[in-house]
């Protein structure tokens, strides 16, 4: 594969700084939001009905965890993957949720870079560990991830 194919103006491996930090934007979780998305694809009780929610674990309604990290990953893929010469992914490693997502919660965070390497079977690639770090409107971590991907290198 050509390496240039993907596009002059994003980061490739080479360009990427392993000590930088890609904060990302602000999303807001309604209850409409948090109550939509689970109805479509996790509808427990704590996620779409308020007095179900009341008497869970959470004593209120909570969002889906699915729903905090496609939120996140939205947030993430357009301050970091979207401007980087990103392949694929290769998986997901150290996935955790760390504490509820209310409605009305703010969530933002930021990409740190982890482990870098130039692939030895197809060297115009290089494998990155991306850590993913969501949180609240009050510094609380919620969510957090390493995503393994694929990033092209220039060619020579």
């Amino acid at each position: 594969m050509n390496s240039q194919s993907v596009a002059d103006d994003l980061l490739y491996f080479e360009d990427l700084d392993p000590d930088a930090i890609w904060t990302f934007g602000e999303e807001t979780l309604t209850r409409e939001a948090i109550v939509d998305f689970a109805q479509q694809y996790d509808p427990q009780p704590f996620h779409v009905d308020d007095e179900a929610a009341e008497r869970s674990m959470f004593g209120e309604l909570v969002a889906s965890g699915l729903h905090t990290y496609c939120v996140c990953n939205g947030m993430a893929t357009r301050a970091f993957f979207q401007e980087v010469a990103f392949l694929c992914g290769r998986g997901l490693d150290d996935f955790r949720w760390h504490r509820p997502v209310y409605p009305g919660d703010t969530l933002s965070g930021w990409v740190e870079l982890g482990e870098m390497r130039v692939s030895e079977s197809t060297p115009e690639r290089g494998y990155v560990d991306v850590h993913i770090t969501g949180v609240n409107q009050h510094d609380e971590t919620v969510i957090s991830w390493t995503a393994l991907a694929l990033v092209a290198r220039r060619e020579d």
